[in-house]
């Protein structure tokens, strides 16, 4: 495939087909919790959402969601932790000439793929956040430790002053993508891919390879 922008025409390299469930984990306890949140959460609406609701999807005891689950919030987090696992779990290999930003477009363009199945959820849950100020700090501290993750697996650098802004200006590139994804229904979500593209290249200046900190003593240096 082409290397480069991957972008309006382009095809992310390697991505897999979106498995049902967002990811290759095996369907255990927690998953079936998560699944079942995120299907009332789609119905209801995150206000109503309650742990006695999601036991009921599930048909679990509460007391096996509490084992799990402590609050809603915790669900949310667990889902981008597995998000940030389907990623990680099967990255696409380094090519020698590859730019740090077409690594990152392709993992980014994974994390869309994994969530494809979510979409209704996450509409609902993007509309409703703006009254729950605590979940929304919680949801964007999750956002920022997997954008720190998604340029660690890209060999950017995400230490010092720099790389703390290259993990907000990637987690703002991300989330204006969302907006085109929510509405891309194609099946090469060529639409998204486009729109990823070029909010990268807008703050590629800030996408720090992490070789080239490296000093003498091999550590990378912030």
């Amino acid at each position: 495939m082409a290397k480069g922008a991957r972008g309006a025409g382009g095809a992310a390299r390697g991505r897999p087909d979106p498995a049902p469930n967002g990811g290759p984990e095996p369907p255990d306890e927690a998953n079936r919790i998560i699944e079942a949140a995120l299907a009332r959460l789609a119905r209801d609406g995150w206000r109503r959402l309650s742990l006695a609701a999601v036991a009921d999807e599930a048909g679990l005891p509460i007391l096996r969601v509490y084992r799990s689950f402590r609050s809603k919030q915790a669900i949310l987090d667990r889902l981008m932790r597995r998000i940030d696992e389907t990623v990680l779990a099967d990255p696409p290999p380094v090519e020698d000439d590859e730019r740090p930003r077409d690594r990152l477009f392709d993992l980014l363009m994974r994390r869309f793929d994994a969530l494809r199945p979510y979409k209704p959820a996450l509409a609902v849950l993007r509309r409703e956040l703006t009254g729950d100020p605590a979940s929304a700090l919680c949801v964007a501290a999750a956002l920022l430790r997997s954008m720190r993750w998604m340029l660690e697996a890209s060999d950017i650098m995400t230490g010092g002053v720099r790389g703390a802004l290259a993990i907000r200006l990637t987690a703002a590139a991300y989330l204006a993508t969302m907006r085109v994804w929510r509405r891309d229904d194609a099946p090469d979500q060529g639409q998204t891919m486009a729109a990823l593209d070029a909010k990268l290249r807008r703050v590629e200046r800030w996408l720090t390879p992490a070789r080239t900190q490296t000093g003498n003593s091999g550590r990378a240096t912030a």
